[in-house]
Formats: structure tokens, sequence, C-alpha cells
């Protein structure tokens, strides 16, 4: 199984951006589909934004247009860029990386507060 770590999270000012990494401990080439979720106080954990293998991408509505996701193979690791970031994007952001048939894992999530 692979390990996870996020980071890039903060706080930011609304409108402001920010770009969350994913580091996995070994090679993503073989995971079939890795992802990012975010969960609210008081709130259940919901998608983000998820790529597969291939490079189909997926986009809850809330991100669409603002949200980028990406993933870098060389280099083991997912993004994602946020850009005109509201109060209601505040969340802690998890990764999330599923081999179909092995396993599903997560990092341990990176905290996103947006607020003036």
């Amino acid at each position: 199984q692979v390990q996870l770590v996020e980071s890039g999270g903060g706080l930011v000012q609304p409108g402001g951006s920010l770009r969350l990494s994913c580091a996995a401990s070994r090679s993503i080439v073989s995971i079939d589909a890795m992802g990012w979720y975010r969960q609210a106080p008081g709130k259940q954990r919901e998608l983000v934004a998820s790529i597969t293998n291939g490079g189909n991408i997926n986009y809850a509505d809330s991100g669409k247009g603002r949200f980028t996701i990406s993933r870098d193979n060389t280099k083991n690791t997912l993004y994602l860029q946020m850009n005109s970031l509201k109060p209601e994007d505040t969340a802690v952001y998890y990764c999330n990386a599923h081999r179909i048939g092995y396993y599903v894992a997560w990092g341990q999530g990176t905290q996103v507060t947006v607020s003036s």
C-alpha cells in the first residue's frame, strides 16, 4: 500500500489561490485513480476532483472552473490548483489513491482556511 502526504494548505483570503500537493511513498503509475476530497466541520467528506491513470478527470460542481487536478507520475505527486477561493472552500483536504482490487489509501489531510 502507498502512503500519502499532503501539503500546501493554509490561510488565504477570498479570491486567493493555493496549490495542494500529495506526495506518494512510491510509484503512482499503477494507481488507477487518485483524487482530492474535503471535509468541512459538521459535514461529510466529499469529492473535490479525481483523475485516472488514463487522464480522465472529474470535478465536483463546486470546483468546476476554479480547481485543476493533475498528477505527475515522474514525481509520484498529485496536485490540486485552487483559484478564486471562497470561504465555503474551507475544509480539511485529503488525498486519495485507489488501486482497484488492491487498496484505497488516504493521506492525513491538510487544512485550507479561506477568510479575510
